[in-house]
């Protein structure tokens, strides 16, 4: 079977959840006898299509920012949708495609079409009327159509948590029989071969440093430790974004300059991996998770994780309290005081947070897939 994946960004050009899913879902069906043909945007120079991490890698458009102002660019998407016609020229069984930003999603219904074949498209996180008129004001309406719309279009949804299908199903109007929830998944394996690094911390952090992560609430929970319990606390801030030099500023504001290290865009994520293992905590104060892959990705690195109560973090749900992290409101009061529990537990009798991930191993979640594919 030919599958045709479609995203405008993918792993490891791209750092985030769903480029890392998007990766490893090529690769695992590569391995498992799929012809695997991958569509995004060119980030590579030379030849338009390349085999490499075991796929086909297609880039059909050129590479454009995918965030203008902290914002997702609409021109890329535009654009990006309109290079998706060149699907009507390319052979596939099934297509799966990414949801965001919505306007691929459209010509690849009419390859589709064309082609009798089946449109499955994964959904991360459904944005909703309330949410795009607090992101794009009146504007948003535009954006709340073009979600709602798109979302009639594929034969097959998938979403990535049941909250995710929720959201489909009451801010979408989808229908539930058009969905199957299928989370991210992690190679526990090729995680397991990692070495914790050399360099320790009691608190790491992971992601794009965007306002809806909120790190500038874990930098004012580390001042409080730093004032009340332990001048000496450590945190590592992994990632770059469009918040980075205000989190620089907070920090020296806050007299943090020798607590927090800021390492910035790390290209390997094994490196990443390797500094969770030599953490004591991983916090993730979102309020915005599709899924929270990082949330699996350090439990299975051995550490507990501490996130938001927010309702449109779905990362909560993966938090069994007390066994495998906490929950926190979303300030740096109640944050501080759970990343002192965690700490606390950590040095005294410790964690078992791995057995909480083994059903998110690849081997067990790529099954779905093949179900979903047909």
């Amino acid at each position: 079977m030919r599958i045709a994946l479609v995203s405008d960004s993918i792993y490891p050009y791209n750092k985030g959840g769903k480029e890392i899913r998007s990766y490893e879902l090529a690769k695992k069906l590569s391995e498992n006898k799929y012809k695997v043909d991958f569509y995004t945007m060119k980030f590579w120079k030379g030849k338009n299509s390349i085999k490499k991490y075991g796929f086909n890698l297609h880039g059909i458009s050129k590479e454009y920012p995918l965030y203008i102002n902290q914002r997702r660019s609409i021109k890329q998407g535009i654009l990006f949708g309109l290079s998706a016609f060149k699907l009507l020229r390319k052979n596939f069984d099934v297509l799966d495609a990414d949801h965001m930003v919505y306007f691929h999603i459209w010509p690849c219904k009419l390859a589709c079409l064309i082609k009798r074949k089946k449109l499955i498209v994964t959904w991360h996180e459904v944005w909703g009327k309330e949410y795009w008129k607090e992101y794009l004001g009146w504007k948003g309406i535009f954006g709340y159509w073009m979600e709602k719309l798109s979302s009639k279009l594929p034969n097959k949804i998938i979403a990535v948590s049941e909250q995710t299908k929720e959201n489909l199903i009451s801010k979408l109007k989808v229908n539930p029989k058009k969905i199957v929830v299928i989370p991210n998944a992690i190679d526990i394996k090729a995680i397991d071969k990692i070495k914790p690094s050399k360099e320790t911390s009691d608190i790491i952090f992971a992601g794009r440093l965007m306002n809806h992560k909120n790190v500038n609430i874990l930098i004012k929970a580390i001042s409080i430790i730093k004032q009340n319990t332990n001048p000496n606390i450590k945190c590592i801030i992994v990632g770059d974004g469009e918040e980075m030099q205000n989190l620089k500023t907070l920090a020296k504001s806050l007299n943090l300059n020798k607590n927090i290290i800021f390492k910035g865009f790390i290209k390997e994520h094994a490196e990443v991996l390797s500094l969770m293992k030599s953490s004591k905590l991983f916090v993730l104060p979102s309020t915005r998770e599709g899924f929270g892959i990082t949330v699996i990705e350090a439990n299975a690195c051995g550490i507990p994780v501490i996130t938001t109560k927010h309702k449109d973090n779905a990362s909560r749900f993966l938090i069994d309290e007390g066994n495998n992290g906490y929950t926190t409101d979303l300030n740096e009061y109640d944050l501080s005081n759970k990343i002192e529990k965690s700490l606390e537990k950590a040095n005294k009798s410790g964690w078992n947070t791995k057995q909480y991930v083994k059903k998110y191993d690849w081997n067990n979640i790529i099954m779905k897939f093949k179900g979903v594919y047909g």
